[in-house]
């Protein structure tokens, strides 16, 4: 055992199980251990690192951000917080941009708004959801493991089953605020919404006056092929929550609504120390322009593709699915397979006992995929 994972055990707050490997440094698509052995990366710090480790683009105008200004709260005016809202109401559709420094903040405040915006306290979200630990995000995430321990949680709250639209009517009425969703469901093992579900709870939105918020925390920034995932549905949400990628792992969030919700919220409704800092804004405005620069979006799309086909035909592999480089994997033994991965030199992440996730930087080339492609098919030897 590394000298490091031992000393870990000793003073850090035992959350997480890890992989017991001690990450040094990261280039492209790969990480390096500290005795340098590789590993192609493709949980991409769980969907974050969109643009690559050790991205020179996104370091120096970090490090140039850096020596000018870091933080001053949000008592003033910074240049990259404007530039950084303009950028993204472009690539989103949407009006108004709130900053945060993470997923679970995004969709605090998403909640929040909504409850402001509707008079209503009541939320629908989804079987096999995910939507952050913090208490309100928590509240709205399905697997009881994660909620129990912690009840009471923000309520009412109405579960209904993902892609049944007679579970959508049933949940949903005149005193919900707002209807939640993942348009592609990420920590369950990357599971698509229908599209004729999506459009029912757009269609019952205009019916009970609910607003839709769609979480793309894990979606968002190319990862499906588009900007976001709301563009493979056609369907522009009320608020939308967006993290991870943005910032290629810097910590760096944001909520975004329409105008119409923004005129039903009043200054000191929310608020961040940290969020929208000069930094952050920095990092995710070059990690945007790095993604349009290098056209991203369609290599995800090509990657993704041969990725998939290759997967598909496995014997071993019992389905595949995703858009872009967010794909799930479904087999026999997903922990089995990812401990193969590993020692092959290729980290993916179990989701579950059958689902395998796959979530590379969007700079993954096609060598690349032939590598892991080859990982894989070495399992079912």
């Amino acid at each position: 055992m590394s000298e490091w994972i031992e000393r870990e055990g000793k003073v850090f707050m035992q959350f997480f199980n890890r992989y017991p490997i001690v990450v040094e440094r990261g280039e492209g698509c790969w990480l390096y251990d500290e005795d340098g052995k590789r590993y192609l990366d493709l949980i991409a710090g769980i969907a974050c690192v969109s643009v690559g480790h050790g991205n020179e683009f996104v370091a120096s105008r970090i490090a140039e951000q850096a020596r000018k200004l870091m933080h001053v709260s949000n008592l003033f005016y910074t240049k990259p917080q404007v530039e950084l809202a303009e950028k993204l109401r472009e690539i989103t559709s949407l009006d108004r941009f709130f900053f945060t420094n993470s997923g679970t903040e995004s969709v605090e405040a998403a909640l929040k708004i909504a409850r402001r915006a509707t008079g209503r306290k009541k939320f629908v979200a989804f079987t096999n959801g995910f939507h952050g630990r913090t208490m309100g995000a928590l509240s709205v995430t399905w697997k009881e493991k994660f909620r129990k321990p912690f009840e009471p949680l923000v309520g009412p709250v109405s579960f209904a089953e993902i892609n049944s639209i007679e579970s959508l009517e049933k949940a949903a009425d005149r005193d919900t605020a707002a209807v939640i969703l993942e348009p592609v469901q990420g920590e369950a093992g990357v599971f698509p919404a229908d599209r004729d579900f999506v459009r029912r709870i757009f269609e019952l939105r205009d019916e009970l006056g609910f607003l839709v918020i769609f979480d793309e925390v894990q979606t968002g920034f190319g990862r499906t092929g588009e900007w976001f995932a709301k563009d493979i549905y056609n369907a522009t949400p009320d608020i939308m929550t967006m993290a991870k990628a943005m910032g290629n792992g810097f910590p760096v969030g944001a909520v975004a609504v329409s105008e119409d919700v923004h005129m039903k919220i009043e200054k000191g409704d929310h608020g961040s120390t940290f969020g929208g800092n000069p930094l952050a804004c920095e990092a995710a405005l070059a990690t945007i322009e790095y993604i349009e620069q290098n056209n991203l979006l369609e290599n995800a799309r090509r990657m993704g593709e041969m990725f998939m086909n290759g997967l598909k035909g496995l014997d071993f592999v019992e389905d595949v699915r995703g858009f872009g480089l967010m794909i799930g994997v479904s087999v026999g033994d997903a922990k089995g397979l990812s401990q193969h991965l590993m020692s092959r030199g290729v980290l993916v992440n179990a989701t579950s006992e059958r689902d395998v996730r796959i979530l590379p930087p969007l700079t993954i080339r096609e060598e690349e995929v032939s590598f892991a492609l080859s990982a894989f098919k070495e399992y079912g030897v």
